[in-house]
């Protein structure tokens, strides 16, 4: 009987787990649970004064588990030891490491991390308050950060405020942001969106920080960073908004004015950057076979490095490929008797920032290793041989057997005879083929890259050699317009490319809807070893007038440095600039297609985007971006006036080519008004 009952009383005991487990997840147990979780205690209390205690305990009403706790829950003031948080149960616990600081308000923000374990409703956005003083800070601020090259929200970058209690504020006099802590933080979300909460009614100077060594101060040149010359004082005012009233996922019954407090400001906007450094230091050296090796720099320099051999002559010794800012700097050895040595020891004199932070002459001794050795190099060259050789000689032996089946079906003589007579008939190549003559590894050609086979109007083709040019014989260059059956001459420049060793532009009048030719001679072009070009053939071909649109682009701004406007396509890539100081921009011979609008304001007038100074108090190069989309159609024109200050910059970028895109909102999933739908299909 004792027996039974036991397995009476287990029976019983499964069915109740089955059926506990039915109503958390199954339509059959019941409705789903759809209500967030609601807090029904607090240690200390919410917005509780002199509180004294590390700990803070808060208990809900169910199940609860913390979404990402790292990055989503910031504790502010800032936590130099990173505090503990855990959940358990029904229970969140927070414990702070760091002592408690006097007089002080501290915000423990979960944003939107807390959510019911079992079906994920979320709580919403959620923050903890107390103090160890008297009384509780309560105003906030909020904004935006935005990278300043590009307007892309810039996700869990940390923003910073510190109590500036004087009624200016100049940036590049302040060492608060570089030796101090921030006073009260938060972080970005994925729309860029930022909340500091906790704050009294003080004038606050603010930073962004992607602070990469948790100092929250700005202590490593490479952290990007943001900064305004405002200063911000909060505060707030009631307010109306408007809340959805929901009658299922699909229909909602009204919507209803709240009333709610709202805080100021609330539009702050960042624009982060990464600071230039003018520290430069040698970075390595790098060669990777005999005849080149490169040098690479941490930062630009006006002037190249120095190099003197010590164990060859350095003397008109190179070929130098730099870019434009002499921080990658590429040397190709003249001489073979230098480039067969398979170490090159060099002393190396260049500017580079000292121990006390300035730029000097400073020497250094290198040991250049090839990474090829000469007898490894004679070694892959032979391999290159034995290869070509085994395959000519398969070829040999493929194209003989054919040409004795061929003789045979033919059968009217010796076998000799007829190797003779179809030898006779055969060309060159397939005669050699027969014979026992082994000829040359055919030549190794230089390789030359050709771009630009369909070509707008506006636009000039790009040719590139991967080394050193030595000889460009435009003789052996031939450039013709294809009329009919004729062919042209017609006249060409070609010009190195600025800043990029290796490019060359084909510059022609190039004739809408028409048909060109450039035929290269063999040897036209011969590099610094002797490799010349094999004889190629290019045709290009120029668009019609009539497949193209056109933009005209009147810009409102009063501005008075130039403007650098760009068409950019779906990418967020520029496809045609144009640099204006009318404030009017036009872009011809645009193929159709969806186009946006970027511009950005060229200060310094050179004609590139540059990054703001800390140390100079300056902000980047103001970017813009026209909130719409251009619709480009072929043979039409389009006209579109521009304001770039009529929309607030954090709403400029087009979602559609902003990368950052925001994350998905977190909402109760409504799974009981898709269930009762199911019931009554």
């Amino acid at each position: 009987m004792k027996v039974k009952g036991a397995h009476i009383v287990v029976v019983m005991v499964v069915a109740m787990l089955i059926a506990a487990c039915a109503n958390i997840g199954s339509p059959d147990g019941g409705p789903y649970d759809e209500k967030p979780p609601v807090i029904v205690h607090t240690s200390p209390q919410l917005m509780a004064t002199n509180v004294s205690s590390r700990k803070v305990v808060l208990e809900f009403d169910e199940n609860i588990r913390i979404d990402n706790a790292v990055e989503k829950v910031v504790v502010s003031p800032p936590q130099v030891e990173a505090p503990e948080i855990s959940a358990s149960g029904h229970r969140i616990t927070v414990e702070l490491i760091d002592s408690l600081q006097p007089q002080t308000t501290y915000t423990i923000d979960f944003a939107d991390a807390i959510e019911d374990n079992n079906e994920g409703n979320p709580m919403g956005d959620y923050a903890f308050i107390f103090s160890t003083g008297d009384s509780i800070d309560t105003m906030q601020v909020s904004g935006y950060v935005l990278d300043a090259s590009n307007l892309e929200p810039i996700k869990g970058i940390m923003v910073g405020l510190y109590v500036h209690d004087d009624s200016t504020y100049v940036p590049a006099d302040d060492s608060t942001f570089t030796s101090v802590p921030f006073e009260r933080i938060s972080r970005t979300d994925s729309r860029g969106h930022f909340v500091i909460k906790g704050l009294a009614r003080k004038p606050y100077k603010i930073f962004a920080l992607q602070d990469q060594d948790q100092s929250f101060s700005f202590s490593q040149k490479s952290e990007m960073i943001a900064f305004t010359e405002r200063l911000f004082v909060p505060y707030c005012k009631p307010d109306l908004r408007p809340d959805t009233v929901w009658h299922d996922s699909l229909h909602y019954d009204s919507i209803v004015m709240r009333p709610y407090t709202h805080f100021f400001p609330d539009d702050i906007t960042l624009l982060a950057f990464n600071p230039p450094t003018s520290e430069r230091f040698f970075l390595k050296a790098e060669r990777p076979n005999l005849w080149q090796f490169t040098l690479y720099f941490t930062n630009k320099s006006d002037t190249l490095p120095v190099i003197e051999g010590l164990n060859f002559d350095a003397t008109d010794a190179f070929e130098i490929w730099a870019n434009a800012t002499n921080d990658t700097i590429t040397y190709w050895l003249r001489d073979s008797l230098v480039y067969n040595l398979d170490t090159l020891s060099v002393s190396l004199r260049f500017l580079g920032t000292d121990t006390l932070g300035q730029l000097s002459l400073i020497t250094d001794t290198l040991d250049l290793v090839s990474k090829i050795s000469r007898e490894r190099q004679a070694q892959l060259r032979q391999r290159e041989y034995d290869e070509w050789l085994k395959e000519y000689r398969e070829r040999q032996k493929s194209e003989r057997r054919r040409v004795k089946a061929e003789s045979k079906r033919s059968a009217r003589g010796s076998d000799n005879e007829e190797m003779e007579m179809a030898t006779d008939s055969l060309d060159a190549e397939t005669a050699l083929l027969l014979s026992d003559s082994i000829p040359p590894m055919p030549e190794d050609f230089l390789n030359i890259l050709f771009s630009g086979t369909s070509l707008d109007p506006d636009a000039n083709p790009v040719f590139k050699v991967d080394q050193p040019v030595a000889v460009l014989d435009t003789s052996r260059i031939h450039f013709f317009q294809m009329s009919d059956s004729l062919r042209l001459p017609r006249p060409y420049i070609i010009r190195q490319v600025d800043n990029n060793p290796g490019s060359y532009y084909f510059f022609a009048e190039w004739e809408p809807d028409s048909v060109y030719e450039i035929a290269v001679d063999t040897s036209a072009i011969v590099d610094l070893y002797g490799k010349r070009n094999a004889a190629f053939t290019q045709t290009i071909r120029v668009r019609g007038e009539d497949s193209y649109g056109y933009i005209r682009v009147g810009i409102d701004s009063r501005e008075a440095s130039p403007l650098v406007v760009q068409l950019i396509n779906t990418a967020d890539k520029p496809v045609k600039t144009v640099y204006t100081s009318d404030h009017v921009a036009e872009f011809f011979y645009v193929q159709p297609g969806t186009y946006y609008l970027r511009l950005f304001v060229d200060r310094n007038e050179n004609r590139q985007w540059d990054p703001g100074d800390l140390d100079l108090g300056m902000q980047p190069e103001s970017m813009y971006y026209y909130p719409g989309a251009l619709t480009v159609r072929a043979g039409w024109d389009l006209s579109q006036d521009w304001n770039p200050l009529a929309t607030p910059i954090y709403r400029q970028k087009p979602e559609k080519i902003t990368k950052q895109k925001p994350d998905k909102e977190k909402t109760i999933k409504n799974r009981n008004a898709e269930r009762e739908k199911n019931k009554r299909k």
